[in-house]
């Protein structure tokens, strides 16, 4: 959260470059000493890792609103980040940044506290919230509404099994009903966790 980085407490990041030399550069520019950097090369991966952990927030915040407790967010994270590695391998990212601060890292932020917008949101929507009335009065860009529709639909050509991601967009972007899309989640047949 950039407002914990300006106040000086300690927070790490993952610079995403191809050029290697400029992101030792920028990771030694940039490092100070409550900011630690780190680098990869894969670009992909670290990207994926930003969008969707915002979709994830916001099926957090829904358990959060919903009253589901901790078990269920703990779920919601660790599914998710299951959806984002088998989404990831599909478009070529490497499983070690998905589970890096790019992806881990930012997913946990993300999805433990309302200082996300995307995890405000969906907390306000398992509050009973309408989207229209929700975007109404927000004056932030909850980035994981976009993402929604972009991962969703990649993810259908793709055929990667993605519920969570499925049901969030639904919610936000086909008027699903909150309590609905939970209960398919929780009613999904069972299966292998690798799979």
């Amino acid at each position: 959260f950039a407002s914990e980085v300006a106040k000086g407490l300690p927070s790490a990041v993952t610079i995403a470059s191809k050029a290697e030399r400029l992101a030792q550069k920028l990771s030694d520019a940039l490092r100070q000493p409550t900011f630690r950097t780190y680098w990869t090369d894969d670009i992909i991966g670290a990207q994926i890792g930003g969008a969707i952990k915002n979709i994830l927030a916001i099926a957090c915040g829904i358990v959060a609103g919903k009253q589901m407790g901790e078990n269920m967010r703990a779920t919601m994270i660790t599914r998710g980040l299951a959806e984002m590695v088998r989404f990831g391998r599909e478009k070529g990212a490497r499983a070690e940044t998905l589970m890096g601060l790019s992806g881990m890292g930012d997913l946990i932020l993300t999805c433990s506290s309302t200082q996300s917008r995307n995890m405000s949101l969906g907390k306000e929507l398992g509050e009973g919230g309408s989207m229209k009335d929700i975007m109404a009065r927000r004056k932030t860009v909850s980035e994981g509404v976009h993402s929604a529709v972009i991962v969703h639909e990649l993810a259908e050509k793709q055929s990667v099994n993605m519920p969570i991601v499925s049901a969030v967009y639904r919610i936000l972007h086909e008027n699903s009903d909150v309590d609905v899309e939970m209960g398919r989640l929780l009613d999904r047949p069972s299966s292998r966790e690798s799979d």
